[in-house]
């Protein structure tokens, strides 16, 4: 491929050169025609083939700076695009953290103890453990033992504290246990973690109606959960012959895998401390 520059030089000779000649046969007035005929003949392609190689040069060097515009404006478009999905995803965001928070504040109303908010911040990889590690401590008057509950129900109980940060056991852990009713019948029993997404319910007397559907309610007799909250509600109910209590699935209201902002309840320890006095 020849340069811009040397097709332009070697453009500009060649008409340079043709008007030369065509000026020198002009000048001298020939009588006949033929000879004139002839140059012109002879001329008129190279002047062609300047006039279209220059033509050609010029589409292709106003296309090239077309293609480099239209190149740059797509970059600052996408770029454009990528700010606006970005703040777009973060509003959005916002959106459903200000519902969540929402929804707290709205199921704070409903209970009497005080309560604080946290955030979860991190979570046991273990498949063995089921804990949360929440952004509130003992700063912020967390102790352990103190019951976290949502809107949805009960999430669990703190086990560890730090001056900022606390660990929460969640009720479908093995080592959890909330001593639980049949919100239905009146029914009681104990609420065991299975380290999955559900739990069970031990020691329900098999004279004791428990279907499924049933909703499963904390009792309030354990000294950490206040009553009435909701837990979960019963996905299986198995009769063993020689066995004298019922065999309770039971799947809890709380989706643990989107577990995001919490509520620890205060005043729960205070009425403990207080009955001790």
């Amino acid at each position: 491929m020849f340069s811009r520059k040397m097709v332009l030089i070697v453009g500009v000779i060649v008409l340079i050169a043709v008007n030369i000649i065509v000026l020198s046969i002009s000048s001298k007035r020939y009588t006949t025609y033929g000879l004139e005929r002839i140059a012109i003949s002879f001329i008129s392609p190279f002047q062609e083939l300047v006039t279209n190689t220059m033509r050609f040069t010029r589409d292709i060097w106003l296309q090239y700076f077309y293609l480099v515009s239209v190149t740059r404006q797509n970059r600052e478009l996408r770029n454009q695009l990528n700010q606006a999905t970005g703040v777009n995803n973060q509003w959005q965001e916002t959106e459903l953290a200000n519902a969540r928070l929402r929804n707290l504040l709205d199921f704070q109303k409903t209970i009497s103890e005080m309560v604080v908010a946290a955030e979860v911040i991190g979570k046991d990889p273990s498949a063995w453990f089921k804990t949360v590690i929440i952004d509130k401590g003992r700063a912020d008057g967390l102790t352990r033992g103190l019951p976290v509950v949502m809107p949805q129900g009960i999430a669990g109980q703190v086990i560890e504290v730090s001056n900022h940060y606390s660990k929460v056991m969640l009720i479908i852990d093995r080592n959890s246990a909330v001593d639980a009713l049949v919100q239905r019948s009146r029914a009681r029993g104990v609420i065991k973690g299975e380290s999955t997404d559900r739990c069970r319910l031990d020691f329900v007397l098999r004279k004791n109606d428990v279907r499924v559907g049933d909703t499963i309610v904390s009792s309030g007799l354990d000294g950490v959960y206040p009553k009435g909250l909701r837990i979960g509600f019963v996905t299986e109910v198995v009769e063993h012959d020689a066995d004298i209590f019922h065999e309770v699935i039971i799947t809890p209201f709380v989706d643990f895998e989107k577990l995001e902002e919490v509520l620890v309840v205060l005043e729960v320890q205070k009425h403990d401390m207080a009955s001790r006095q």
